[in-house]
């Protein structure tokens, strides 16, 4: 049964995957190659040896991303391995096949539309993938390695690897293109971002009222939501109350507000996000239990 659950989980995964590589290699066909805007990773790699070597893009690709998938799984293991096995060869199959379509380079040749649009849906691609719990390989694996072998951080690694892949193109690359280029990695970083966080954030509510105890009941009963009552001192005029604490999706918050709101316009409502929320009701089922009569 292990293995059947195992096996569907990844059948689920799988098309989020090849999603998220073919939404990469989209934006770097129709944005970035036919702009000249330098990028980070694999692929500015790739447009290095493509200007001082003459290997095809999608050729040097498939190289690094094999030698990265070899080194990977030599150093990290097969199980890691597993993970980058169908983007190290998807997406320079993909690439190639992009390239060989003449409308999709024809887009636009505006720099700052393909910077905005190139790391839109670069951002998006390889959040996809790592939201599927893989991994995009190539430039991913050597910071993960040394992780491993010296304790060295993720992402200050994932920083200097891009940062000195920048550098090497800006031999090549005039002024605006560098410029161009730096924002097309800001904006697929902060996109990446957000990718990551969808349908994960939730709002964070922290009511004080003397009616604590009607809003507590309207929460579990009406918006059918958990809560928590937490120990609480005014700061003037010094009395003990609960405060109510409720996590609830963004959706929610109005119902929540108008709840407490007919029960007691006085409430003092505290409303903040939290990006992640794991536990009964969010990555967990609900759990119902019989009242105490």
């Amino acid at each position: 049964m292990k293995a059947k659950k195992e096996t569907i989980l990844s059948l689920k995964t799988l098309p989020w995957i090849l999603l998220g590589n073919t939404v990469y290699a989209l934006g770097i066909v129709m944005f970035v190659l036919p702009s000249g805007l330098i990028t980070g990773g694999t692929t500015g790699l790739a447009l290095f040896a493509e200007y001082f070597l003459h290997i095809p893009v999608s050729v040097f690709v498939f190289l690094m991303n094999l030698c990265m998938f070899l080194l990977g799984a030599a150093v990290l293991g097969m199980k890691f391995a597993l993970t980058t096995l169908v983007s190290s060869f998807y997406y320079p199959i993909i690439l190639g096949i992009f390239q060989r379509i003449p409308a999709l380079p024809n887009l636009t040749r505006e720099p700052m539309l393909a910077a905005v649009f190139g790391g839109l849906m670069i951002g998006f691609g390889i959040g996809s993938v790592i939201r599927a719990g893989a991994s995009t390989g190539g430039m991913d694996i050597p910071p993960l390695i040394l992780k491993k072998k010296f304790g060295l951080p993720v992402s200050v690694m994932l920083y200097v690897f891009d940062v000195t892949i920048l550098i090497l193109q800006m031999v090549f690359s005039d002024k605006e293109q560098i410029l161009y280029g730096i924002l097309l990695v800001m904006i697929y970083t902060v996109v990446l971002d957000k990718v990551l966080l969808i349908g994960t954030s939730q709002t964070q509510v922290k009511i004080i009222s003397k009616k604590y105890m009607e809003i507590n009941e309207k929460i579990i009963h009406e918006l059918d939501r958990g809560s928590t009552l937490i120990h609480a001192t005014t700061g003037y005029m010094k009395q003990e109350q609960p405060m109510v604490m409720t996590v609830i999706s963004n959706r929610e918050l109005g119902t929540l507000n108008r709840l407490v709101m007919e029960t007691d316009p006085q409430a003092f409502m505290v409303v903040g996000n939290v990006n992640e929320v794991k536990g009964r009701g969010f990555t967990q089922e609900k759990v119902y239990r019989e009242e105490k009569m």
